[in-house]
This record gives structure tokens, C-alpha cells and sequence, in this order.
């Protein structure tokens, strides 16, 4: 009787993480929200230079408070919520406790700042209401984190659509009645107070969180997650600080008018970098790194390498589109009162690769628990932006604020790249060379065709090398697949 072959190893093939479809329910979301957001920024620029420049100042103050509670809380609850512990909700009480009284003491910050500056009564009550709407979504955050780390990204992007809505509609529609400023500002409250209802209802009903309990042993334990967050909330404090400080030494040395100006451009600028780190590094990668780093050092690895690839070779493209059409892009979307901005944008489009890589860095640090190194270095980064700042806004308030922005991306960014390369290896010459020949190429196409005198032309033939690089790239993605599964 023939023996019976053996049993054919059974195939291994590299994880799915799901993350085009994690990115597609946040992205989906994200978007609806921006373009809420975009229509009635663009709406009040076009009603009101000053009364769109004063807003932005307080949504820069404002974002001091989110990005204290969300960067600087978010990341360690995702590395606490990813280990197996059994009061999942327990810990995620003792961080919604922490958030709730840095909103606090925030808010009192941002309150003393302005009158420290002695701005307008006006400004001062768009600023408090607004920072108000804003440090609630940093509480909203905690929930979100929680229902994240359960792979939950489509019931976060629900809550934000409907959120959004309530929020940008009611703003939009006092916008149109013609009413005071620090009225239209409590669509911020009500966007963020359906954005922590819906987020606490989802995380305790649709997700595996037992429920939301404060005991007095998790009293006794907050304060030691207080200190193991701290160094977050620093780092975070430092981050924001050196992102928006040009903003208020331009309001000084400019006014809202100028103010105006800048944000213009960088609502365009930042709004790209904002879409790739919050939501894909953010909310669906980073707790991927953390999770691979402590199970799987290869596959974390690889998983940086296709990242950073992929990253520049966007932010590339992406860059010239918004570069090469800056005149067009802002008299389209903003009317023809802001001409500075279409130049001050062609200085600021360099941030976008700064972003991507430095944000794509410090997650991975993090993921490593190398946050106290990361703390240092963003406390270097303030102090180089602030320098930049006196030095270069009084002079020149617009282009000075653009080369300060500018020049402390970079710093940052070379910074941490630098260290996780040494580290880590996480940029591969070959397709760094790869990037550069579909430069060069686009270089030669672009200027070989621009004597025809249609500029769509040859801004479409330049970003042809850069369609067959991603499509290369797709290939050796399916290749890699297909060769772990033999």
C-alpha cells in the first residue's frame, strides 16, 4: 500500500494589516471635515481679511491645547492600551482624568497669553471660545484612541461625519447671518461635545472595553501614568510651540492682515502634511510599530522601509503640483486679496517632505521608547525657530515667517532621519536613486516642453516618471507577497 505523501507546509504569507482600509474610513471622514472646514475658512477670507486673520491666530492658540492632550497623551495610551491588560478601561479613565485637567490649565494658559499681548476684546473672546471647542476634542481623542486600537477606524469616522456636520453647519449658517465672531466661534463646543459623546458610546458599546471605572487603586495609579506622560506633553509642548510661534511674532510685527496672508498659504500646505500624519501615521501605522516592535523586528523593519519610500515619493509630486500652481490654487480657492500668498506658498511647499519623513522618524522613535531623546530634540527645534523668529520676522514679517517655519522643519527633520537611519536603516539607497532619476526625468520633460507655452502640458508630462515609480513599486509590493506565500 504507497504511503501517503506528506502534508505540504502549510503557506506563509506577510500580514495584512488592513491599512487602505483603515486609512479609506478615516480619510473618507477626514476629508468631509475638511472640506466643511476649507468652505468656511474660505467663506469668512472672502467676507473678511482681518476677522479670517484673527480666527486663525485663535485656532493657532487653540491647537497649543489640542496638541498637548492629543500628541502628548495619545501616543503612551496606545502603547498602554496595546498591552494585555485586563481594566482596559481603567487605564483609559485615569488618561481621559489627565486630559480633562490639562484642558484646564491650558485654557487658563492660553487666557493669560492673551492679555499678556493686550490683544483686542474682540480677539481674547474669539480665542477663549474657540480654545474651549478645541481642548474638547483632545478629550474626545482618548475614545478614539480606544476604539483605533480595536481596528475600529470606521466607527470613529461615523462619529466625526455626523460631528462635523453639526458643528460646520451651524458655523456656516450664523457666518451667513452676519453674526459676531465669538458666536460663530461655539460651533467648536458643539462639533467636539457630539464628538465625546459619540466617542464614549462607541469605545464602552461597540468596542472590548469592559467599561469606564476610576477606582480609588486608579487614583493612586494616575499620577504615575501623570509622570510617564509627562515627557509626551513636553515633547508635545515644544512640537507646537515651534510649529505656530512665527504666528504670533508675525501677529506683532504685522497684524492680523499679514496674518491672514500666511495662513492662506499654509491652510493649503499643512492641510497635506496633516492628512498624512494624523491619519496614516498617527492613528493607523504608529500603533502598528508599536505592536511590531515588540513581536516582530523584521517585519517592523520592512514596514519602516516601504513607509519611507512611499512618503518621499509622494510628497515630491505633491510638492510641485502646489509649487508650480500656488497663483492659481489660492486666486481660485481665496479671490484675488491675497497675492502674497501665492509667493509665500513656493517657500512653504518644502515643508511637506520635512513632515512626512520627521513624522514617520519620531513615531518610529516612540514605538522604540525613545521619547526622551525626542523631547530634546524638539526642545532644539524651539529653540532654533524661536531665534529664526527675532531674527528674521521684524526684518521681513511674510518671507521671514516662511524661511523661520522653513529652515525648523528641516533642522527636525534631518535630526531625527538621521537617527533612525543610523538605527534603523529605514531609507534604501537603491530606491532613493530611483526618486531621483523620476526627478531628473520629470526635470527634462517639464523644461523640454515649456517652450510650447501650455503650462498643463508640461506639469503633466513632468509627473509622468512618478506614476511608473509607483507603479514599479506596486509590482515589487505584489512580488514580495506572492514569494512569502511559496
Amino acid at each position: 500500500m504507497p504511503q501517503d505523501s506528506p502534508p505540504s507546509p502549510p503557506k506563509v504569507t506577510r500580514p495584512s494589516y488592513g491599512i487602505f482600509n483603515k486609512f479609506a474610513h478615516l480619510a473618507g471622514a477626514q476629508w468631509i471635515h475638511d472640506a466643511l472646514h476649507t468652505f468656511f475658512l474660505i467663506y469668512l477670507a472672502r467676507l473678511s481679511t482681518s476677522d479670517y486673520g484673527e480666527f486663525m491666530v485663535a485656532f493657532g492658540l487653540a491647537s497649543i491645547i489640542l496638541f498637548l492632550g492629543e500628541f502628548g497623551l495619545n501616543q503612551p495610551l496606545v502603547a498602554a492600551l496595546s498591552k494585555k491588560y485586563s481594566h482596559k478601561g481603567d487605564i483609559l479613565a485615569q488618561y481621559t482624568l489627565l486630559k480633562s485637567l490639562l484642558l484646564v490649565a491650558g485654557w487658563f494658559g492660553v487666557v493669560g497669553f492673551v492679555f499678556w499681548q493686550g490683544y483686542t476684546p474682540g480677539l481674547k473672546n474669539l480665542v477663549m471660545v474657540i480654545s474651549a471647542g478645541v481642548g474638547l476634542e483632545a478629550v474626545a481623542s482618548s475614545f478614539f484612541v480606544a476604539i483605533r486600537v480595536e481596528g475600529r477606524q470606521d466607527l470613529e469616522g461615523r462619529i466625526k461625519v455626523i460631528s462635523g456636520v453639526i458643528g460646520y453647519g451651524y458655523a456656516i449658517g450664523l457666518l451667513a447671518l452676519g453674526a459676531a465672531p465669538h458666536w460663530i466661534a461655539l460651533f467648536k463646543v458643539l462639533e467636539n461635545i457630539s464628538n465625546l459623546s459619540g466617542g464614549v458610546w462607541m469605545a464602552l458599546k461597540k468596542t472590548d472595553f469592559a467599561g469606564l471605572t476610576l477606582k480609588r487603586k486608579s487614583l493612586a495609579r494616575t499620577w504615575a501614568t501623570a509622570k510617564h506622560g509627562s515627557v509626551f506633553v513636553l515633547m508635545a509642548l515644544a512640537a507646537i510651540l515651534y510649529n505656530k510661534a512665527n504666528i504670533y511674532f508675525l501677529q506683532n510685527h504685522g497684524g492680523p492682515t499679514k496674518v491672514a496672508q500666511y495662513s492662506v498659504t499654509w491652510e493649503l500646505v499643512d492641510g497635506v502634511s496633516i492628512l498624512v500624519s494624523n491619519l496614516l501615521l498617527r492613528s493607523i501605522l504608529y500603533p502598528l510599530f508599536v505592536r511590531l516592535w515588540k513581536n516582530d523586528r523584521s517585519e517592523f523593519k520592512r514596514l519602516a522601509n516601504n513607509s519611507v519610500r512611499w512618503l518621499i515619493g509622494v510628497s515630491i509630486p505633491v510638492m510641485f503640483v502646489l509649487f508650480i500652481e500656488s497663483d492659481r490654487l489660492v486666486g481660485l480657492v481665496y479671490g484675488g486679496a491675497y497675492h502674497d500668498a501665492m509667493w509665500m506658498q513656493k517657500w512653504l511647499v518644502g515643508t511637506i517632505i520635512c513632515g512626512f519623513v520627521h513624522n514617520l522618524s519620531a513615531y518610529l522613535m516612540m514605538s522604540q521608547g525613545k521619547q526622551r531623546l525626542l523631547l530634546f530634540i524638539y526642545i532644539g527645534g524651539l529653540a532654533v525657530n524661536l531665534t529664526l523668529c527675532a531674527t528674521l520676522i521684524p526684518a521681513d514679517p511674510l518671507l521671514g515667517t516662511c524661511l523661520a517655519m522653513l529652515l525648523t522643519k528641516a533642522v527636525v527633520a534631518v535630526t531625527t532621519t538621521s537617527y533612525c537611519q543610523a538605527t534603523m536603516r529605514i531609507i534604501d539607497v537603491k530606491s532613493m536613486w530611483r526618486i531621483a532619476a523620476a526627478c531628473a526625468a520629470g526635470a527634462g520633460l517639464y523644461f523640454a516642453t515649456m517652450p510650447l507655452g501650455i503650462r498643463e502640458i508640461s506639469e503633466g508630462l513632468a509627473l509622468v516618471p512618478f506614476i511608473f515609480l509607483v507603479m514599479q513599486w506596486k509590482k515589487e509590493l505584489a512580488a514580495q507577497k506572492a514569494q512569502a506565500g511559496l
